[in-house]
């Protein structure tokens, strides 16, 4: 899949929760600051990793730096 098509599948939620865990956010303080359950938060994050082809969520989450979407 191509960067652009990879950066419109990914949600506002499932990019918000990529971003705080990069910030080094806890899931639990992710679920708690995005309103949202602990598991919604993991459900989120293992999306945003199948959409742009990730095995991790760290790898994801580099993913996104690289891509410039926070």
């Amino acid at each position: 899949m191509d960067h652009h098509r990879a950066c419109l599948r990914l949600g506002d939620d499932e990019v918000g929760v990529l971003r705080l865990l990069a910030e080094g956010e806890t899931v639990v303080v992710v679920a708690r600051r995005l309103g949202m359950s602990e598991r919604t938060v993991r459900r989120k994050a293992r999306s945003a990793c199948d959409k742009v082809g990730c095995e991790t969520t760290i790898e994801a989450i580099v993913w996104a730096v690289r891509h410039e979407l926070f």
